[in-house]
């Protein structure tokens, strides 16, 4: 495509940016992420362990690539930027979902535990993107762990 053609529909390459992210944000996270969640999982838990299974059928996918919010975080190098915040933002929304999960399934602090979640799902594509394809299963079963420890109390 031509840039003439992009910039036709977009003032600058922040704004192109952004309308991806948006539109990631649509059919990774809304369409594809909240379907595995809803459709393989029957309680709180099998909820978030599924993810881990679908994450595992996508590392071994040949057109992996890692995840774009987080590879959009690296590449501005500034949290602060226009496209460092919306690339946060769509991060902080998969926390939500996975904080409501959370508290589905009765963790004593849901929020603390959303983010220790979110940090094996980063994690585990971080390393997947480096070739350990098998990093979504290590995942599941560190999550596993965390869930029961979560559960039991101090």
């Amino acid at each position: 495509m031509a840039k003439m053609t992009l910039y036709r529909h977009f003032r600058s390459k922040e704004e192109l940016v952004l309308a991806v992210l948006d539109l990631r944000e649509e059919l990774w996270t809304r369409r594809w992420l909240g379907q595995v969640i809803e459709q393989r999982g029957q309680t709180a838990d099998e909820r978030l362990l599924v993810i881990f299974d679908a994450f595992d059928e996508w590392f071994h996918r040949e057109d992996y690539e890692g995840c774009l919010f987080t590879n959009a975080l690296l590449e501005v190098h500034d949290p602060t930027s226009v496209v460092g915040l919306a690339a946060s933002e769509k991060r902080e929304n998969i926390r939500l979902i996975l904080r409501d999960l959370a508290e589905q399934a009765g963790v004593r602090d849901p929020d603390e535990f959303a983010y220790q979640w979110q940090m094996l799902m980063i994690g585990s594509i971080v390393i997947a993107v480096q070739g350990g394809k098998e990093a979504a299963r290590h995942a599941r079963e560190a999550g596993a762990r965390l869930l029961e420890r979560e559960r039991q109390g101090p």
